[in-house]
């Protein structure tokens, strides 16, 4: 192994220091970085130069980062360390509510308290001195946190707003979670005690006796479970949330005594992955792993429609048969124009009993379908629900035994029509209905 102690420093190594000091903030973060990688990144910066933020950017990001999903957390650890000269006191106030610091106007991004607990480990972080005035104020806001308990606070917490420690305490509970479902009744019927008549069986008892009709036979039909079929969209703007929900499935996947018949999960992007073999590994993290690295398109652009299209057509009779329940988890956003989205939607929903439809993006109280790729696939789902934290996920047993609620579809189907039926105010309306009537 290589050590730092092996390598040619200058006198005053302060940039090698804080590259080191930077490198171990990243492992805490959660990216794999070892020594050599340090004395790779000191020696680059040395033949690279430091002239320009960008190179020296880029440089560092080639040494530490081998995953497309690391980036985020590089980014926001390298601005903030390298930046920003007043980091230490934003990154104090994402870290406390109590702080009144630079970023008070605003609340963290994606990887910015995990990036803030990397910097800040082992740090003490002292709070600004308050006067007398406030003391009881603080004293207040200190009690009313203390109301509400950790585990109720993380269930409503948004996955894009978790640190490290939240996300690793969520998976666990998100592996606890069970999805039960009714059973089918199938038309297929069983010779066991029921209230169905089997004249059939009758006539044979009867044959054995001569032809004499003793007693007559009943019959009741057969109890079969439904597939999970989950839809995951892996895109950049739905990574965060995609792993989140990729743990639950597989707890379900592998959960003892599970009534499904059988969980099928694909990943899509740019392209549909299949990842259900991956799922069934009883280790969650090895699951993942192998799941990621069959999915070569994480957190990359979208493209619904040409993946539901790939779906419908070579996976859709294999996997969507006997009333299979579709879990599909998108944003909607879709960035491919000239694929038809509702017409791949409609024979997806044709395919299923049910398509729950979950979509992060119902968080935000002003949402509205105006997204060209909302509005085409809302019409065809049986529920609309939220996605971004645990609870919205432990809500999904309430929309498999109740297919009559649609959570928020209706609402927002309703919000379509009306914007449809708005006059249009606009200084070309005129001309348009104009060249309409022409």
């Amino acid at each position: 192994m290589v050590d730092l102690a092996d390598l040619d420093l200058p006198e005053n190594p302060k940039l090698a220091s804080n590259i080191a000091h930077f490198a171990r903030a990243l492992r805490r973060a959660g990216l794999p970085i070892g020594p050599g990688r340090v004395v790779d990144a000191i020696r680059a910066v040395e033949a690279a130069g430091f002239t320009e933020r960008r190179d020296f950017y880029w440089t560092l990001h080639a040494c530490f980062v081998s995953k497309r999903e690391e980036s985020t957390v590089f980014a926001q650890l390298f601005r903030l360390y390298w930046r920003d000269p007043r980091f230490l006191e934003q990154m104090m106030s994402f870290m406390s509510p109590m702080v009144r610091g630079v970023a008070e106007a605003r609340s963290a991004q994606a990887a910015e308290k995990r990036a803030a607990e990397a910097l800040l480990d082992g740090q003490e972080r002292d709070t600004p001195e308050q006067d007398e005035a406030k003391e009881d104020e603080i004293v207040l806001d200190i009690d009313a946190s203390q109301t509400i308990s950790a585990q109720e606070r993380l269930r409503t917490l948004d996955f894009e707003q978790m640190s490290i420690a939240e996300m690793q305490a969520a998976r666990r509970i998100l592996s606890q979670l069970t999805l039960p479902v009714k059973p089918l009744r199938s038309r297929r019927t069983q010779a066991l005690p029921g209230r169905i008549p089997d004249w059939r069986g009758t006539q044979a008892q009867a044959m054995r006796r001569g032809g004499e009709v003793m007693d007559f036979a009943t019959k009741r039909r057969r109890i079969r479970y439904p597939n999970l079929v989950v839809l995951c969209d892996i895109s950049g703007s739905m990574s965060q949330y995609s792993r989140a929900v990729l743990h639950f499935v597989h707890g379900v996947a592998n959960a003892q005594g599970q009534d499904w018949a059988r969980v099928h999960a694909f990943t899509f992007g740019t392209r549909l992955t299949n990842v259900t073999r991956h799922l069934r590994t009883r280790d969650v993290d090895a699951a993942l792993k192998a799941a990621g690295a069959e999915a070569q398109d994480w957190e990359g652009g979208t493209r619904i429609a040409a993946c539901l299209h790939a779906f419908n057509r070579d996976w859709s009779r294999r996997v969507m048969g006997q009333g299979a329940v579709v879990l599909l988890i998108t944003d909607g956003l879709d960035r491919d124009a000239a694929a038809d989205l509702g017409q791949e939607m409609q024979r997806l929903a044709l395919s299923a009993r049910q398509l729950i439809w979950l979509n992060p993006l119902l968080r935000w109280d002003g949402f509205a379908p105006k997204a060209r790729g909302i509005a085409a696939m809302l019409p065809h789902v049986t529920s609309l629900r939220a996605g971004h934290n645990i609870a919205a996920l432990e809500g999904l047993a309430e929309a498999l035994s109740r297919p009559d609620d649609g959570g928020e579809k209706t609402r927002l189907l309703a919000a379509m029509r009306d914007a449809e039926a708005a006059p249009d105010t606009s200084p070309f309306a005129f001309t348009r209905a104009a060249h309409t009537q022409t």
